[in-house]
């Protein structure tokens, strides 16, 4: 018998994406951030999350995609890390899907420059892929470009 898994979905520039879910603190609608001088553009800015201060990071940069369109304000999945919780910043919120692991492949061989480094392996499911973020080096920021 195959093991199941569970996954937070997201859309992001047209891609379907997923984070298991027990790394997943929330999912919160768009906050105002402040923005940080001098850091990383793949930083957006820091939120207020209950009083406790969270780095959002625009996944959109950190994965090398095009920028989201102006006046389009991104959902926030809010992801446990070491560090304590950061904010994926993203398109839309999809739903928790449970797969099957035989379902699972390596990184399609389409994928090219920094996504390919920060995708697990992707889920073939009936009518699309999901992508697997690896959470943890999504988060590295010392090992994004500061462009």
């Amino acid at each position: 018998m195959s093991n199941q898994r569970q996954f937070c979905t997201f859309l992001l520039d047209g891609l379907f994406f997923g984070v298991e879910v027990h790394k997943v603190q929330e999912v919160i609608r768009y906050q105002e951030m402040t923005r940080v001088p001098l850091a990383s553009q793949v930083i957006q800015g820091l939120i207020n999350l209950r009083g406790q201060i969270v780095t959002a990071i625009d996944l959109r940069h950190r994965l090398e995609l095009r920028q989201r369109p102006q006046g389009v304000q991104p959902m926030n999945v809010v992801v446990r890390t070491d560090d304590g919780p950061t904010s994926l910043l993203v398109d839309s919120i999809g739903d928790v899907l449970e797969v099957s692991d035989e379902l699972f492949e390596r990184p399609p061989e389409t994928l090219r420059g920094v996504a390919r480094e920060l995708i697990r392996g992707a889920y073939k499911l009936r009518d699309r892929l999901l992508l697997v973020l690896d959470v943890d080096r999504t988060v590295q920021l010392s090992a994004a470009r500061s462009t």
